[in-house]
């Protein structure tokens, strides 16, 4: 489980305390879909998950719960890394006094059993960034390994089609390019989650002095 390198911040997400009180269907039905993918693991062939939704949903809460979970119950081997985080690794990998290479901080996310990519999209993206998630993506397809993903972004922008007024106006499409959107049609099962920000609505009521 240490390995996983799960962040402090989630060390406590677990499938079981996924809150559904203030659930709709499409969160019900993403905590269905997530038991339901650790209870048939694997599968054949394998496949992942694309949860897809906006901010403070649980999109995060439950790929970790399905990483901690498929570690415990199933001896799974896997790995969390946030993709933004990942990308200045590497970034930082490049100094001369850095102490990690490229390759060492790539070879977990490509070879992990399991990855949980999270905030996928969330990368201004040049041609770097859609290269190296390309990189990422289509070795773990061509090895079958099981990834899933958290965005922010839908398939279909917000609005008005054409305009782009603000980051949440944006498809994945944009995010990504047409390419490896139709790879990751190809690697997961897409889960719309649909509702109000858990953070803004519950969170921010727990802290107090």
């Amino acid at each position: 489980m240490e390995q996983a390198r799960i962040p402090q911040r989630y060390v406590h997400c677990e499938l079981d305390n996924f809150d559904l009180v203030r659930s709709n269907q499409h969160i019900t039905a993403a905590k269905v879909v997530a038991e339901k993918f650790v209870d048939e693991y694997p599968m054949s062939p394998p496949f992942g998950l694309l949860f897809m939704g906006p901010q403070g949903v649980g999109k995060t809460h439950l790929a970790v719960g399905i990483l901690k979970q498929l570690v415990r119950d199933k001896s799974a081997v896997g790995i969390f890394r946030a993709f933004p985080e990942l990308l200045k690794d590497i970034q930082n990998s490049w100094n001369p006094v850095s102490q990690a290479s490229e390759l060492s901080l790539l070879a977990p996310v490509l070879d992990a059993e399991v990855l949980v990519l999270d905030e996928l999209g969330a990368q201004t993206p040049t041609s770097w960034v859609r290269d190296t998630l390309a990189y990422i993506l289509n070795h773990r397809y061509n090895e079958n390994r099981v990834t899933l993903l958290t965005t922010n972004y839908f398939d279909e922008p917000k609005g008005t089609p054409g305009r782009r007024v603000s980051a949440d106006t944006y498809s994945l499409v944009d995010r990504i390019g047409p390419p490896l959107r139709s790879r990751l049609f190809e690697m997961c099962k897409t889960q719309v989650m649909k509702g109000a920000d858990f953070r803004e609505e519950v969170k921010q009521a727990q802290h107090h002095f």
